[in-house]
């Protein structure tokens, strides 16, 4: 297992290497970037040595990428090698150049979060994500797991059949995939007899969906995969803004933290630092990029973050679990839930296939919540028993629709995402 010098040493010495880097990032931005040019003109950048400083400088929003999006790009055209955007669940898509550089400093990357996750040289992992449509981590698991000298699969998302073809064929050791499709993958294989406990896979990379509790355990999605297939599991949490990852080690105790990768902030309503025990907004600065830099970015995620070290020998924070993102927050007949709460209640209810979870406002201006669930066979007091694991879990319950899990998957791709849509905003 790689663990860069950095990781594990003092918290004293990984401050004052992040302060380093930070000095050179602003000054980097005050030569490159149109956009920092022009919103750092009044402000004294050279008050800013500590990472207490940064308190001290506007922040970077969403809003911000997509109003002025070339404002951005710190080199010229000629020296982007590649266009990738953004997923645009919360609006429309951003794109951003990465130079040569760049992509060398995403195979570092993920090459040190692999390692995070226990892959070796040795390990052959199938890659159920897809390498096309301008998306970053495709491109990024590849590129890290070649550094590594890993193994590589590429099947792409879906398709059960190719995937059990591919595991009896290659022999892969490992999965990275978006989580919710394990179940799907276990389901088909009960269907059609493969003894998939047996196989070589023993362990996934999950992204793109927590499969952890804030106190870190499993949640009903990481139950219900290792209650069938008792593989390791280990999280993952990134974003195209990063650049960046934060991967659990075999501890599964948060998401490691590269301090020679990204400057960490967890921030209030207010934009103030959040005490160590209270969940805040991830704010990021990264280091070491060419084409779009960030400075203080909001991702809009809301997480608790872990100071104390790991018994793997690191010594750098770890991120716990998304509980939810600023804007997804709904306020239900007077009950404050995020997504993830709710999608943990779906998960745990064997007749939903799948799901998607609407919110939108009624005539009196609050929230109305409505789940269309993805089942097979409704009976009589289907209805009910949901209602009632609502009521249980979170104490208030949604409208239910029920649809064909077919008449589901369709509308969750429905303008050919690469993601599927679980979360609709009407509001």
């Amino acid at each position: 297992m790689f663990i860069p010098e950095i990781e594990i040493k003092s918290k004293e010495e990984i401050k004052e290497f992040q302060e380093k880097k930070l000095r050179e990032t602003l000054s980097y931005l005050i030569k490159n970037s149109e956009y920092y040019q022009h919103t750092l003109k009044d402000y004294n950048i050279d008050e800013v040595n500590t990472l207490e400083d940064l308190q001290k400088l506007p922040v970077t929003t969403k809003d911000d990428l997509q109003n002025n999006p070339d404002s951005f790009l710190c080199v010229e055209s000629k020296k982007i090698v590649d266009y990738i955007t953004t997923s645009g669940t919360m609006g429309e898509p951003v794109t951003f150049g990465m130079t040569d550089g760049d992509l060398d400093r995403l195979a570092y990357n993920e090459y040190i979060s692999f390692s995070c996750a226990d892959a070796t040289e040795d390990d052959i992992y199938q890659l159920l994500v897809t390498l096309d449509k301008r998306f970053m981590a495709g491109m990024a698991y590849f590129l890290g797991l070649r550094k590594l000298g890993a193994g590589i699969i590429r099947t792409g998302p879906g398709l059960q059949k190719l995937q059990f073809e591919s595991i009896n064929r290659f022999k892969p050791t490992g999965f990275v995939t978006v989580p919710s499709f394990i179940p799907k993958l276990i389901s088909y294989a009960k269907d059609n007899n493969i003894d998939y406990k047996s196989s070589s896979v023993k362990k996934a990379v999950c992204i793109g969906e927590p499969i952890r509790n804030p106190d870190f355990s499993l949640n009903e999605l990481g139950k219900k995969i290792k209650e069938n297939w008792n593989i390791k599991l280990y999280s993952t949490y990134a974003s195209t803004e990063m650049g960046t990852a934060f991967t659990e080690c075999s501890e599964g105790k948060g998401g490691h933290h590269h301090p020679e990768m990204i400057i960490v902030e967890f921030l209030d309503e207010n934009n103030n630092p959040v005490a160590d025990d209270e969940p805040g907004e991830v704010t990021v600065t990264t280091i070491g990029v060419e084409g779009m830099p960030l400075l203080r970015f909001k991702t809009g995620d809301i997480c608790y973050h872990h100071t104390e070290p790991c018994s793997c020998g690191r010594n750098t924070m770890r991120l716990g679990p998304v509980i939810g993102r600023k804007q997804q927050m709904i306020k239900l007949k007077g009950t404050t839930l995020y997504p993830p709460s709710i999608y943990d209640v779906l998960n745990e209810i064997e007749c939903i296939e799948n799901y998607i979870v609407e919110v939108s406002s009624n005539e009196l201006g609050t929230d109305e919540l409505l789940i269309l669930a993805g089942c097979d066979n409704v009976l009589k007091n289907t209805e009910k028993k949901i209602k009632d694991s609502f009521r249980a879990k979170l104490r208030v319950a949604p409208k239910i629709k029920f649809y064909k899990p077919e008449k589901i998957a369709e509308m969750q791709f429905i303008d050919g995402g690469r993601k599927p849509i679980v979360f609709i905003d009407k509001r």
